[in-house]
């Protein structure tokens, strides 16, 4: 691995030097290989005792410069000027094979100077939740941080109980925040401001600096790119759970897998995070809390916009208005997409609200539904779709106008295979999750490995993963998730 460490080169208020903390007896439980391979790591023959020593910090890689960023955030609405990486530490940056700059990480490598009064760990938990979530994000398109590599460490963490320790190796564009900008704002160092915005132009958006007013271009993509994310998160039922501003990079991709969680039946207010307890981030106020978040950052380059103070809020306002077309215009696309209609129709708004609020009052489960809907396309009776609801009232009437809506000159099995196509028949299900997770407490990783092989072919219908695209039974249901601080 051969390390070119930018951020390490930037002032020594953006980072504090760190050493991850020692483990009693690392094992590897699992290598991303084909992630290995693109970031073109070098494995010279080492072999899962190295891999472990190598992925829990115990053996820092030579060019390495282990370091905790700096960065504040907004948490449910509420300003701390300070937070950090508490349990995390950025070995480098690495070139990978097609020329792109990629973050290496350790989470819950011990503690740094941003812990805080934490232990900077991690317990095994969370670990294997990030990187179960962020490798199926990856088979779904969805941009976000990569799995490289989980590693136990043989130690304990204290929780409300006692838990198995672990490490995890995170893959990201880069670390940089929008909490990263709010750090140096709120102490009024404009220059620090302007030396990060730079860094993050010469970094993700090097082609604005062309542009006539290159910060405002910078903002204008980053806005771009989180509404698109977001639009594509809500289109697979996908439920962040902490959107901080210290939890959205500006790279464009999720980053943090915490108390996340995935639709089972269709209901826009649902919250899983028991740290959510008014209802923040629930599915449907993600667009709203992103645009939300992106104004947060607008106001950390007001001075960078305009010297003229009206019009820097002017060119921002526009950046936000921005976000909300561009959301709009993302989601409606990928929800025609998911229902089949191509083109445009008049309707095609009030079709795919009208089957959101049908499947809402119907309690039917998200990907289940929208999976089946592609095979009703395909010619399957529509039974097998109205079972899928415990109220199917006023459904046939919507399917009549479905049917005349899609009605082109694809075949069924056309218009099946678009459908399924867009239409993950596998998700990584909150309580299959927990499954994975309860089995490896015990030491048991057979399940979680058997899910980590199955979710990269989500669009897949293998027999021998049939199990694993069921809902949950009542009793199955996992009602909320935790951070993993």
């Amino acid at each position: 691995m051969s390390f070119d460490n930018s951020y390490a080169r930037l002032p020594q208020t953006f980072h504090r030097r760190a050493k991850p903390a020692a483990a009693r007896a690392p094992e590897l439980i699992r290598f991303n290989h084909s992630l290995a391979e693109e970031l073109g790591l070098d494995k010279g023959g080492a072999d899962e005792v190295q891999f472990a020593q190598l992925f829990s910090g115990q053996v820092i890689p030579v060019g390495a410069e282990p370091l905790a960023q700096a960065y504040a955030g907004h948490q449910f609405g509420h300003f701390n000027p300070q937070l950090g990486d508490g349990r995390a530490l950025l070995l480098g940056e690495v070139i990978d094979r097609h020329g792109n700059r990629r973050d290496i990480q350790l989470k819950g490598a011990g503690r740094t100077a941003f812990s805080r009064n934490g232990d900077g760990l991690a317990a095994l938990g969370p670990v294997l939740r990030e990187y179960l979530v962020s490798e199926a994000f990856a088979a779904l398109n969805v941009p976000a941080t990569r799995a490289l590599a989980a590693v136990s460490t043989g130690e304990q963490v204290v929780r409300e109980t006692m838990l198995p320790g672990a490490v995890f190796t995170r893959v990201a564009a880069s670390h940089i925040r929008v909490g990263t900008f709010q750090f140096f704002a709120a102490q009024g160092d404009e220059d620090a401001v302007k030396t990060l915005a730079d860094h993050v132009i010469d970094r993700h958006y090097p082609d604005v600096r062309a542009a006539d007013n290159p910060y405002l271009a910078m903002l204008t993509l980053i806005a771009e790119r989180q509404a698109r994310l977001i639009a594509r998160w809500l289109s697979i039922g996908f439920i962040h759970g902490v959107m901080n501003t210290d939890n959205m990079a500006i790279s464009g991709e999720t980053i943090d897998f915490g108390p996340c969680a995935f639709l089972d039946e269709y209901d826009p207010r649902k919250v899983f995070s028991s740290i959510d307890q008014r209802g923040r981030y629930a599915y449907a106020n993600q667009p709203g809390i992103g645009q939300w978040n992106i104004a947060r950052l607008a106001e950390c380059l007001l001075p960078l916009l305009d010297a003229d103070e009206e019009k820097a809020v002017e060119a921002a306002n526009g950046v936000l208005k921005g976000f909300g077309d561009t959301f709009q215009a993302e989601w409606i696309d990928l929800f025609k997409a998911k229902l089949g209609m191509t083109g445009e129709g008049a309707d095609d708004r009030l079709l795919v609200t009208d089957f959101l609020e049908l499947m809402h009052q119907g309690e039917a489960d998200f990907t289940l539904t929208f999976r089946t809907l592609s095979k009703v396309a395909g010619g399957a009776a529509m039974e097998t779709l109205t079972d899928l609801f415990t109220t199917p009232l006023g459904l046939s009437d919507w399917l009549v106008r479905w049917r005349a809506r899609i009605e082109d000159a694809r075949t069924e099995a056309q218009r099946q295979a678009a459908m399924e196509a867009v239409n993950p028949a596998l998700i990584p299900r909150n309580h299959r999750i927990e499954e994975a997770i309860a089995a490896a407490i015990y030491n048991d990783f057979s399940f979680f490995h058997r899910l980590v092989e199955a979710l990269a072919n989500p669009y897949a219908e293998d027999p021998e993963t049939a199990d694993l695209r069921v809902p949950p039974t009542p009793d199955e249901r996992v009602t909320r998730t935790f951070c993993g601080t």
